[in-house]
């Protein structure tokens, strides 16, 4: 293999970079690290506030601060840039609180496209669930910083210390309390990826058919469906509960037969899930989760304003 026109483009290029001065050298060196663990940080930050658009600007300000950090002096820059983007995360989850309270109707987390790899991983996949992100709501501030960065990232105690600004003996307790507390309402681990792709395609040959007991088979009496329009879009104001109660809203409100509807699967926060087109346009997605073969929860999502992230695959990792 002919390698010669490699080796001179390398070497134009750590020419380039030897002629830069030293603050220069120090941005293309302190952005190079952050494009590094970029998709790390955005992980960080979503499951932390359950908000593509806010995780996106919390990255902004993490990269603010970053540049301005002598990146030289600074050993473990991993730890480091997810120090700045839990305390951005933080500070912007404590001013969302007002914004929470006066949502119209019910508020689910933003979706995401997602990769079929990541439903692989099982850890990443359970830690950006639906299911799992609605009970994270339910934390404190400090008890969901705590809770992400120990239990999905595996971060030491003294790093989460730092990171959350309370020492580390406070940083067991509250890790403590916020896992009794989950595990208290989270739901079951979903099924194998077949069983919940076979829930899948009941649910949707049973959505396209208008078929209310094709609905009723696949659904767990004890099923939930929350749907969020976000005052927008037309959405229930409040969970809809029982497998005769959800079939007939999905019946009655999803497939009326005036409304060209095309329904795709997608794979969604690491889930199954259905994208819904009416006239070519997205209309919403309905996540799913998927226990004992059946489905116990359906997460329809129509607010025009957090469907950004469905066109492509947002790329997650907790490493």
């Amino acid at each position: 293999m002919d390698t010669t026109g490699e080796a001179d483009g390398q070497r134009r290029a750590d020419g380039e970079t030897a002629d830069l001065d030293g603050d220069d050298r120090a941005t293309v060196d302190a952005t190079e690290t952050f494009v590094v663990h970029r998709n790390l940080l955005f992980t960080v930050a979503y499951e932390m506030l359950g908000s593509a658009a806010d995780a996106e600007d919390v990255l902004q300000e993490t990269w603010l601060r970053w540049v301005k950090v002598d990146v030289a002096q600074v050993s473990d820059r991993r730890a480091y840039l997810v120090r700045i983007t839990t305390r951005q995360s933080l500070n912007r989850l404590r001013s969302m609180k007002n914004r929470r309270e006066a949502y119209v109707g019910s508020w689910l987390p933003e979706p995401l496209l997602t990769a079929p790899d990541v439903a692989v991983d099982i850890e990443l996949a359970e830690s950006v669930s639906m299911a799992l992100m609605l009970v994270l709501e339910t934390l404190s501030p400090t008890e969901r910083a705590v809770y992400v960065l120990r239990e999905a990232f595996g971060i030491g105690f003294d790093d989460i210390a730092d990171a959350v600004g309370k020492t580390p003996a406070a940083v067991h307790q509250i890790a403590r309390r916020a896992r009794r507390h989950v595990e208290a309402r989270r739901p079951r681990r979903a099924v194998t990826a077949r069983q919940a792709q076979a829930a899948l395609e009941a649910f949707q040959r049973a959505l396209e058919t208008r078929d209310l007991q094709g609905l009723l088979d696949v659904l767990a009496p004890d099923v939930v469906a929350i749907s969020d329009g976000g005052g927008i879009k037309q959405a229930t104001p409040r969970p809809v509960v029982g497998a005769d109660k959800v079939a007939r809203f999905i019946v009655g409100g999803l497939t009326r037969n005036d409304v060209p509807l095309t329904v795709e699967p997608a794979v969604v926060n690491a889930g199954p899930a259905l994208a819904l087109h009416v006239d070519g346009e997205l209309d919403g997605v309905i996540v799913m989760h998927v226990e004992d073969t059946r489905i116990t929860g359906l997460y329809y999502v129509r607010n025009p304003q957090k469907l950004t992230h469905i066109e492509s695959a947002t790329p997650l990792t907790l490493r």
